[in-house]
């Protein structure tokens, strides 16, 4: 609460995996800001490691993630978890893992990106620091 956070739907067996390591430099430059990410291990898209723990090593010691990672959930769906659905109704359903959604301060969903937009892409760190600046 209070802060602007990105919302990700990650995946260890994708081919955006390596966006761990984008979304992390995203974290150190804003994270004294007042931002945060949260990233959302998933297998919805059915490419997840099933044990907490390998995705744990995936990406806190590959990708060397110090921002919060949930426990592995669907973000799709019925089953999609709370945060997920409710994103969904407002911006639509990830189309794929690493889908990110930007979240202001008050809550309230700022816009989302796919997949394909890299985490230190200008047309993001512009929102996020547009969202910082209020």
């Amino acid at each position: 609460q209070g802060k602007v956070t990105l919302v990700v739907n990650t995946a260890s067996k994708c081919g955006y995996t390596g966006q761990f390591d984008g979304l992390e430099e995203l974290y150190q430059k804003y994270k004294d800001q007042g931002f945060t990410i949260i990233g959302f291990p998933s297998d919805s898209f059915r490419q997840e490691l099933a044990d907490e723990d390998d995705v744990a090593e995936v990406c806190f010691a590959n990708f060397g993630v110090t921002f919060p990672m949930i426990s592995i959930s669907a973000v799709t769906g019925r089953r999609a978890n709370p945060v997920f659905a409710q994103l969904s109704r407002e911006q639509g359903p990830p189309a794929w893992n690493f889908h990110k959604y930007l979240v202001g301060r008050d809550g309230e969903v700022i816009t989302a990106y796919p997949s394909a937009v890299e985490p230190m892409d200008v047309r993001l760190t512009a929102e996020i620091e547009q969202a910082l600046a209020k």
